[in-house]
């Protein structure tokens, strides 16, 4: 896997965020067992710790699980992936409104800017 990771940005949050774009997308499936926290951190160079954090908080979610003694797996639910997809649908539809609105952009003018985009 190839980690696209800004080390000017708190990592945990985009090794989570990057797990969870695969399950989205179907590249992990339910029950697929993830890479080692080691194999994580060497290809992703960044310190274990913060791959054991980020798979704890995907855990706590309920995005993956752990088996002692033979690693963290992607949760089996069926409903994962698509809950996984809607979490990254909003937060990044979120993210993006609120840098419109901080250029100054109305809700209307954002929506018009959509629209126009879609249809290019």
């Amino acid at each position: 896997m190839g980690w696209n990771l800004d080390k000017k940005r708190p990592l945990c949050p985009q090794i989570c965020e990057q797990i969870c774009v695969l399950i989205a997308k179907g590249e992990l499936k339910p029950g697929e067992r993830l890479m080692s926290v080691r194999d994580v951190a060497v290809s992703a160079s960044v310190n274990p710790n913060t791959v054991q954090k980020s798979f704890e908080q995907l855990e706590q979610r309920g995005v993956i699980y752990s088996k002692r003694g033979s690693g963290w797996y992607v949760s089996e639910t069926e409903t994962t992936a698509e809950g996984v997809r809607g979490e990254l649908i909003r937060s990044k539809t979120a993210a993006y409104i609120r840098d419109m609105m901080a250029l100054g952009l109305s809700k209307e003018d954002i929506q018009k800017y959509v629209k126009e985009f879609n249809h290019e």
